[in-house]
């Protein structure tokens, strides 16, 4: 297995993983749109990066790390990871995060943080909770989730 930073050659590997994932619609607020307009949303212009974890030639998850905020909150992280779901349960969706944390980190990053953890994702809750993640606010009724309505959505963050 291996980290590497993607470049736009690796979209059509990334984009099944991407609409899967976004099509299931309870983990992230993004549409449900074409291969084209999804890599608007995904592969985004430095400072941004976007990272693959790839096995014998195929790709096993990808994270995309950019600034928060532009300007006066551009010292602080955010990211957004996604693993295939075929491969669930490998732990790579913490290697993958370690390893995003570390190169935060390196790029001068002071923190991280998450705009809109879904309360009801608890296996990523869970793993950012054991990563030194702490919750600093649910906000009620943020998430329209498919099944179960309206959830909250967790503001979580941690210093690098």
């Amino acid at each position: 297995m291996r980290f590497r930073e993607a470049n736009s050659a690796d979209w059509p590997n990334i984009w099944p993983i991407w609409h899967r994932i976004v099509a299931e619609g309870e983990t992230y607020m993004l549409p449900d749109v074409g291969q084209d307009e999804a890599a608007s949303y995904w592969m985004l212009p430095p400072p941004a990066k976007v990272f693959v974890l790839e096995e014998d030639g195929g790709l096993l998850a990808t994270a995309l790390l950019k600034p928060n905020q532009p300007a006066g909150g551009d010292h602080v992280a955010n990211a957004s990871f996604m693993v295939d779901p075929d491969q669930a349960g490998r732990g790579l969706g913490r290697r993958l995060a370690e390893f995003v944390l570390a190169e935060a980190a390196q790029a001068g990053y002071l923190a991280m943080q998450f705009n809109a953890v879904v309360e009801t994702n608890t296996h990523a809750v869970r793993l950012w909770k054991s990563l030194g993640f702490e919750v600093l606010a649910t906000v009620p009724d943020a998430f329209r989730h498919p099944r179960l309505g309206l959830v909250g959505a967790h503001i979580m963050r941690r210093a690098l």
